[in-house]
């Protein structure tokens, strides 16, 4: 009742509606909560009550377990009841514990609900549902074109019939009847003509006789105008075109469209960023590689390729809404209008508003498409966004043209973008140490190209004449390359023989590979890759982390062919890898 109090006031007091159930719902929990936990004890309970604190803290705390893991309600309902208790603990002549009065004003024990982003479409799925909003638009079209064209034939009902569709239509279209006027003026749907009947029904078997006019009416205004469902492809269609969100793609008004000698520009707005757009959309040309039209014998085969660009939607939906918005000039700012007969007969022209029965969701089970997950048009911009990403090979910079790179990788950066993105992150770095392995000053340099290394090719490089003709010769063939001067190894006293060879010669400034020495490199990458199995991750990227990372660039370096041909000499003996003893020691490390 205390608690009870302070919510009637509180309302009063600040006109609150939308949230004013939310404090009902909280009193209610911790009521019950008290309740559960105190049993008969629990009528005697205060607010003045010092054991209190205890039994408040429990019931935050247990909120959340009657929710969904990403439900913002235990939050809102925990700071509505320390809103209360606040409150009243501000009244001068009302009395609270003075430890429940520290919890009202205290830090939130629970956090606002975590937010699940969606995922995006599957492409196949997001192809699948642009085909079928192009197919609803034909089909739209051709109801419309079907519509008018039959109200061309008829005339008056009073001159006719009131049972002819086409009279109905006529006077329909003409504004010389009304909805109303079909309610007051048919006869009872059992007595109408069968296609008449037919007609009312649509996809039902037969019109219910208590809302057969009804039906009819608005049967017959689809076949006049665009009604909420139709929209629905317009908006996928938009979207997948712009890569806006639906807001935007559904807000711009005649007045916002500027057609351009090859696309469109619109003016977009977004009230919750509180952002006003001008964008131009080029038409794209022909993807060159697209097929021609095929013949077979005499018959045409003819592609129905279904265009994307922004240009041709707005053009449709312009045209398609025409009548609509001659009879709603009310509405400026979006060419998303529709209309539709009311329960009371009256014809509604109005901006688009999906309900329930007429959601996004509703839509695709009338077009056939099935979708996994949520389905929610958001996704939509989402899968656009990956596209986004795949183009601009996941640079968070390109993809988050329109966001700011924080919000960009908030709200959009998860499933097949967020792969992108580690994609490009890891891909980066590789290639930077591929490069650095392959173009540092102290490593190895690589002799790629055929087997037949000559003098002058060698002498080309830096080397001398007499350097040249030792490595083509085998003279200074170390295990796994050559090294151009083992007496002044980095890794030994100068003038003595190098005591690492071949362990370190992938890190040294001396050694030349040379095609002839991929058999060692591959048995050289066996080796390391047992030292992988054995060694913890930390020790051998300490040891063996330049080698291996220098080792793999050379490999990647070499074509199937040649380190197939390297496998056959290593398989018939012909290749053999020398190691000194002390390389098997870090078995036992």
């Amino acid at each position: 009742m205390q608690l009870a109090d302070e919510w009637v006031e509180y309302v009063a007091a600040t006109a609150i509606t939308a949230h004013a159930r939310t404090y009902h719902m909280a009193i209610s929990r911790l009521c019950e909560y008290v309740d559960k936990t105190l049993g008969p004890q629990a009528e005697a309970v205060s607010l003045t009550d010092q054991g209190l604190f205890d039994l408040l803290v429990d019931w935050e705390l247990a909120l959340p377990e009657s929710y969904a893991p990403a439900s913002t309600y235990p939050s809102v309902m925990a700071a509505g009841l320390r809103v209360l208790v606040v409150r009243r603990d501000d009244h001068p002549d009302r009395d609270v514990a003075p430890d429940l009065a520290k919890w009202a004003r205290g830090p939130a024990l629970l956090g606002s609900g975590e937010k699940k982003e969606r995922d995006e479409f599957e492409r196949q799925e997001k192809r699948v549902l642009v085909r079928a909003a192009w197919q609803s638009v034909h089909a739209t079209r051709k109801r419309l074109d079907e519509g008018w064209a039959m109200a061309e034939q008829g005339q008056h009902p009073d001159d006719g019939s009131w049972t002819s569709i086409a009279d109905l239509l006529w006077g329909l279209a003409r504004e010389q009847i009304t909805p109303d006027d079909i309610r007051r003026r048919l006869p009872p749907s059992r007595e109408w003509p069968p296609d008449l009947a037919a007609f009312a029904a649509g996809t039902d078997r037969d019109p219910h006789p208590q809302t057969a006019r009804l039906q009819l009416a608005r049967q017959l205004f689809a076949r006049l105008y665009p009604h909420t469902f139709d929209l629905h492809a317009f908006r996928v269609l938009l979207m997948d075109a712009t890569g806006y969100t639906s807001e935007e793609v559904t807000g711009f008004g005649e007045g916002q469209v500027e057609f351009l000698p090859k696309g469109v520009r619109l003016t977009l707005i977004k009230n919750r960023a509180g952002l006003l757009r001008h964008r131009a959309f080029r038409d794209q040309p022909a993807p060159a590689d697209r097929p021609e039209p095929k013949s077979e014998g005499d018959e045409k085969i003819t592609v129905d390729w279904p265009r994307r660009e922004v240009s041709a939607v707005v053009r449709q939906l312009l045209d398609m809404t025409t009548r609509v918005r001659a009879k709603a000039p009310h509405v400026t700012g979006t060419l998303f209008v529709v209309a539709a007969v009311r329960g009371d007969y009256t014809p509604e022209f109005d901006k688009w508003k999906p309900q329930s029965r007429n959601s996004f969701s509703n839509w695709l089970d009338a077009a056939g498409v099935e979708i996994k997950g949520d389905r929610h048009i958001g996704r939509m911009r989402k899968s656009v966004k990956v596209e986004k990403a795949i183009v601009t090979e996941g640079r968070i910079s390109d993809a988050a043209d329109d966001h700011t790179e924080e919000t960009f990788a908030g709200h959009y950066a998860q499933g097949t973008t967020l792969r992108i993105l580690s994609g490009r992150t890891i891909a980066t770095a590789q290639q930077h140490w591929f490069d650095k392995a392959l173009n540092r000053v102290d490593g190895p340099t690589v002799v790629s190209g055929p087997e037949d290394i000559d003098q002058k090719l060698l002498e080309g490089t830096g080397l001398s004449a007499q350097e040249a003709e030792d490595l083509i010769a085998g003279q200074l063939d170390m295990g796994v390359s050559h090294c151009k001067d083992p007496y002044q190894g980095p890794y030994s006293r100068p003038g003595e023989l190098c005591a690492v060879a071949p362990l370190r010669c992938l890190e040294c400034r001396n050694a030349w590979i040379l095609p002839s020495n991929l058999p060692q490199l591959l048995l050289f990458e066996r080796h390391l890759e047992r030292l992988r199995t054995v060694l913890t991750p930390q020790a051998f990227g300490r040891l063996w982390g330049q080698s291996w990372v220098n080792l793999r660039a050379v490999l990647n370096d070499r074509t199937p062919e040649e380190r197939a041909q390297a496998l056959k000499h290593i398989e018939a003996g012909q290749a053999v890898l020398d190691l000194p003893l002390a390389a098997n020691t870090e078995f036992d490390a």
